[in-house]
């Protein structure tokens, strides 16, 4: 089994969302005033929200149901819901209902079990994303947005 902590989960979970699923971007462990902060989240085609949630243990996976968002499907984030963890941690009998299962390979990340679309928070969501915004405004970087300039360098070499 690899030896990953939980930082480096979040990390190839974010790198998963973008390259593998093709979210047009993804945040990790980014909190807002939202009671969920996702390992990872990301948002495809501007509307579908993909979250992963990275466990690198059997005590954190058996913790993580006692979540009132996990015990109340409807209040949690995601479109899609993945939980990623280390090759055979987790069995795919195991996650929540509608949830898929990544399992994290020395060189790759492997689905073992594809999510379904569920009914996910669109106020959390929005809420986390006001919040990353509001990081870019406070940190005086805001006006980049508005530059079409820096939007065709992004398209040319993204």
């Amino acid at each position: 089994m690899l030896n990953l902590n939980h930082t480096d989960l979040t990390f190839r979970a974010e790198k998963w969302l973008v390259n593998s699923v093709g979210c047009n971007f993804a945040f990790r462990d980014l909190g807002s005033h939202n009671a969920e902060i996702p390992d990872a989240i990301g948002w495809r085609d501007g509307w579908a929200s993909h979250l992963v949630e990275c466990k690198t243990s059997r005590s954190d996976f058996l913790a993580d149901k006692k979540k009132w968002f996990r015990r109340n499907p409807d209040m949690g984030m995601g479109m899609y819901r993945y939980m990623m963890c280390p090759k055979g941690m987790i069995k795919p009998e195991e996650v929540p209902e509608g949830w898929g299962l990544l399992y994290v390979l020395p060189k790759t990340i492997r689905k073992v079990k594809k999510a379904e679309t569920q009914k996910n928070n669109h106020k959390a969501e929005m809420t986390l994303l006001v919040s990353a915004l509001r990081r870019v405004f406070i940190r005086g970087d805001l006006a980049k947005i508005y530059s079409m300039d820096t939007l065709r360098t992004e398209v040319v070499d993204g």
